[in-house]
């Protein structure tokens, strides 16, 4: 009889086969923009979730030994105005 041509069945497999891909395409960008891997880049996902204030950040930087206690003392009373 008539053959269409395709050997899946019909002209519609094509446009289907075509929309399951860009979904998928779709799918993998908007998962990674939006935040759902942020498991791979733990400075992100901290950035995100814990704003750190500056007298924090200080406070670690003095207690990891990058500054000594008169950077501190200094860089305190600039923060604190």
């Amino acid at each position: 009889m008539y053959s269409t041509g395709f050997c899946f069945g019909g002209w519609w497999v094509i446009p289907i086969i075509m929309i399951i891909f860009c979904a998928a395409i779709c799918f993998f960008f908007r998962r990674r923009n939006s935040g759902i891997c942020c498991s791979d880049y733990p400075d992100r996902q901290e950035g995100r979730k814990n704003s750190e204030s500056p007298l924090e950040v200080l406070k670690k930087r003095y207690a990891k030994g990058e500054i000594t206690s008169e950077e501190y003392e200094k860089i305190k009373r600039d923060i604190q105005g």
